[in-house]
């Protein structure tokens, strides 16, 4: 069981705890990952399409941060990547954790993506990789069921 873990590293410093948030969640579940780096969040949904092609992986996590700024691209960029994401994931029927972070500022960004617990929010990254994981076994358990 392989999964795939894309990242945006826009905001590198973001994007690494964001990485380390679901390296760590993956490595106690055992499970083995690669990783892919696109320039940005709305480069996401086209690598998770070409990743999902491969069939060589039984998830994707998908991490990034969009930080707003002084224009509508933020809402743009956030509403597209998510819209983006849900569609590779439906039409190839492939468990994808959004974990591609939309903030106001930087001070949130950090917190959201930080590994130390004792910050109070939990690592972006880490919740993506568990609701990919989620999803994985759920199809197990539905098909152990009905089949």
């Amino acid at each position: 069981m392989k999964v795939a873990i894309i990242t945006a590293p826009f905001y590198r410093h973001i994007n690494d705890g964001l990485f380390q948030g679901a390296v760590n969640y993956l490595n106690q579940q055992n499970i083995e990952y690669e990783r892919y780096d696109v320039p940005g969040a709305l480069e996401v949904p086209l690598a998770c399409q070409y990743l999902a092609q491969t069939n060589q992986y039984v998830a994707i996590v998908a991490l990034g941060a969009v930080i707003r700024g002084e224009t509508a691209h933020f809402d743009h960029v956030c509403e597209q990547s998510a819209r983006g994401i849900m569609n590779v994931s439906l039409a190839h029927n492939i468990p994808i954790g959004n974990g591609i972070i939309t903030v106001e500022n930087e001070k949130q960004a950090l917190a959201r993506s930080s590994v130390d617990e004792s910050l109070g929010k939990e690592n972006k990254g880490k919740e993506a990789a568990q609701a990919a994981v989620a999803l994985l076994r759920l199809r197990k358990e539905i098909s152990d069921h009905v089949g």
